[in-house]
């Protein structure tokens, strides 16, 4: 909570202004997988204005080593995973599994696995919906919208910008087995590439 109120005000600084829609979506009951769309560093102040409580986030582990942005993930209880070793990664996905239910967290990760700042999403990875039919609980998509008007990924600089966040309704996963995960990440998908250019205000 504490990083979370400093990071917020960042956006004063950067000149980024955020237009939510959809918070009531996270008022499920019980933990719930959170997958949203990675652009850049930016969605960082993103997903301080909407974090809800008892969230806790799943990333690569190169990313310790990142100096102060490490840190402060660090400190922030990131789960992180060696996407190298895909049984490390498999054994870590397994307890968050049980930790969710223990200590009824909900669960945020980003499933194009690296940062895509193109204005369109990158084909998912099945690593949060093989983690939510796991666990049986639901999948939350939460939709930036493309920074692409406003922030040049090469040469790292932007100007004031306003960014739409849109959080969807849960995708229930009760009763889903390891043999529905294709046909689920493939619905989340078009759902948030749909919200994506719509919220971008791109033809889909």
């Amino acid at each position: 909570r504490i990083i979370k109120a400093v990071v917020k005000t960042f956006k004063y600084f950067f000149g980024l202004r955020f237009e939510v829609k959809g918070l009531e979506n996270f008022e499920v009951e019980g933990p719930a997988v959170i997958v949203s769309n990675h652009q850049s560093i930016l969605d960082m102040m993103g997903l301080m204005e909407i974090l809800p409580d008892n969230c806790v986030q799943v990333g690569k582990k190169e990313l310790m080593y990142t100096g102060t942005v490490g840190l402060i993930i660090y400190l922030g209880g990131v789960i992180f995973i060696n996407r190298k070793s895909t049984s490390s990664a498999k054994m870590v996905m397994a307890e968050v599994a049980k930790t969710m239910a223990t200590e009824n967290l909900k669960v945020w990760v980003y499933p194009e696995g690296t940062r895509n700042c193109t204005g369109d999403l990158l084909p998912f990875k099945k690593g949060a919906f093989h983690l939510a039919v796991q666990a049986q609980v639901p999948v939350i998509p939460v939709v930036y919208s493309s920074f692409t008007t406003f922030y040049n990924p090469k040469t790292k600089l932007f100007t004031s910008g306003k960014i739409k966040v849109e959080i969807l309704p849960p995708i229930e996963t009760k009763g889903l087995t390891s043999d529905d995960v294709t046909d689920l990440t493939d619905r989340c998908f078009g759902t948030m590439r749909e919200t994506l250019f719509r919220l971008s205000g791109r033809p889909s």
